[in-house]
């Protein structure tokens, strides 16, 4: 089950990371072709994610805004971007794992797909977010 929520939130990242860089795609559409890369993926987990970011997402931006001060997300590197996004809508809205469990798939996430200094990133901002 774990393995398979982790490549979930990868597929949802990759699917964000994609808007990110061209926002005319359809994300959902992304998500779908993401997940083809994955078998054992949990396409409903993967669904739900992104759903739930996108109804949320202003929210999401301004929390992370709120606690990542000095950084705009448009200075952010655009891994470290979209996994917060990921992180951010779990801590705050998602509530179907504990905090430390999706701190830490946010930081392994950061670790593998983005910069050397992304993993600490992340793990600032949610930390910082989970805080409160």
């Amino acid at each position: 089950m774990a393995r398979r929520r982790h490549l979930s939130r990868i597929a949802v990242m990759q699917a964000l990371f994609e808007r990110d860089s061209r926002p005319e795609i359809d994300v959902s559409a992304s998500l779908s072709m993401n997940a083809e890369e994955f078998e054992e993926l949990d396409r409903s987990f993967a669904a739900s994610l992104l759903q739930g970011f996108l109804a949320h997402e202003e929210e999401v931006k301004q929390s992370i805004r709120d606690h990542a001060p000095g950084w705009t997300l448009e200075r952010m590197d655009p891994v470290s971007r979209c996994v917060l996004f990921l992180g951010a809508y779990e801590l705050l809205f998602a509530q179907d794992a504990p905090p430390a469990v999706v701190m830490n798939e946010a930081i392994e996430i950061a670790k593998e797909f983005g910069s050397d200094e992304a993993g600490k990133f992340v793990n600032g901002v949610l930390n910082a977010m989970a805080q409160k």
